[in-house]
């Protein structure tokens, strides 16, 4: 009875470290490489294997990419016609990508440029 009430118990799941993760994720990215195998050789679901390269692939295993540097332009001179508040910009750039947006957007734009941004 003892054998069964272990077997019903659910695996934990594991958590790899990240230099684990980007390791095998970034092995996974060689087509030389069957991702059945190198999944079956380390323990591992393909799933997960496959999921790791989609991370890898998207940045999201790199640990130096944990912050992004910020910098803040000077005050903007007011422009003409333009009460104060309403000029303004926010420019964000990832690798070669820039998104501006200048004026004042509303939340709800706002809201959808940033959801766009995420992985």
């Amino acid at each position: 009875m003892v054998g069964e009430a272990e077997q019903k118990k659910r695996r934990r799941s594991t958590n790899y470290p990240l230099a684990f993760k980007r390791q095998l994720a970034q092995q996974a990215c060689d087509e030389s490489v069957s991702v059945a195998q190198l999944a079956l050789q380390h323990g591992l679901n393909t799933n997960m294997l496959f999921r790791w390269r989609r991370q890898l692939r998207a940045g999201l295993l790199d640990t130096t990419a944990q912050f992004l540097p910020v910098a803040l332009a000077a005050e903007p001179k007011a422009l003409p016609g333009v009460g104060a508040g309403g000029a303004g910009s926010i420019e964000i750039q990832l690798g070669q990508a820039k998104v501006c947006i200048r004026g004042a957007p509303d939340p709800a734009t706002l809201a959808l440029v940033l959801q766009g941004l995420r992985p």
